[in-house]
């Protein structure tokens, strides 16, 4: 990938992100997200908001399929793998070098450097994709997801170390300078473990045959 090309995908990022906080920073523009979904949702996963910890389980759950998805759709696992092995041993050589005092053997390997960094950057390269999809299908669910909390009655839920915990009480992260709400609390520790498992899952389906021919057929039209 040259200059011009990461130049021009950072500057995308940039202004999704500053899409995102305009909209996320927007009540209306939430609000006509927010009910332009709730009519496919709340009927497959809102359970007339009988049940909002399976709620928010199963809209977890597709968050972060998508998000490792469209991650898997447009990484090179072979390409990252080898640059990771190449940069590992780039670093084993190039300490080794410096304990014995080899200036020579460093000199030459430090020439090496821009070449491994350039093999670095293009097998991640694929990695900036996915934020584009984030931001058409993955940041609306979110923004159901956080009004139809919000218009719940008062709702309380039973976890393995207390009982009646609020979905809508503050936990402390840092102290008592950064905290966050139960509801987004559970929903991050389900999102990890979950995404965890199903991002290895597709990346063992990546190696396939199958996987291949499918990624084929997909990706000349998201170019």
């Amino acid at each position: 990938m040259n200059d011009k090309a990461q130049g021009s995908q950072l500057l995308m990022l940039m202004l999704l992100m500053f899409v995102l906080i305009f909209i996320f920073g927007d009540p209306n523009i939430r609000t006509w997200i927010a009910l332009s979904l709730n009519s496919a949702f709340y009927p497959i996963i809102g359970f007339g908001g009988n049940y909002p910890v399976l709620t928010v389980t199963l809209a977890g759950v597709l968050v972060v399929f998508l998000s490792s998805f469209f991650t898997n759709l447009f990484t090179d696992w072979k390409a990252m793998g080898k640059a990771q092995e190449a940069s590992r041993s780039f670093q084993k050589e190039i300490n080794k070098a410096r304990r014995e005092g080899n200036t020579n053997r460093v000199n030459k390997l430090m020439k090496m450097q821009p070449q491994i960094m350039k093999m670095t950057t293009e097998s991640s390269s694929g990695m900036m994709k996915p934020m584009f999809f984030l931001f058409i299908f993955i940041a609306p669910i979110f923004i159901w997801l956080m009004y139809f909390l919000g218009n719940l009655q008062y709702y309380f839920f039973t976890v393995p170390w207390a009982t009646g915990v609020s979905l809508f009480a503050r936990v402390p992260i840092i102290g008592n300078i950064l905290t966050i709400s139960s509801w987004f609390l559970l929903y991050l520790l389900f999102s990890m473990v979950v995404g965890q498992l199903i991002r290895q899952g597709l990346k063992w389906i990546s190696w396939s045959d199958w996987w291949k021919n499918v990624k084929k057929k997909i990706m000349p039209s998201l170019k």
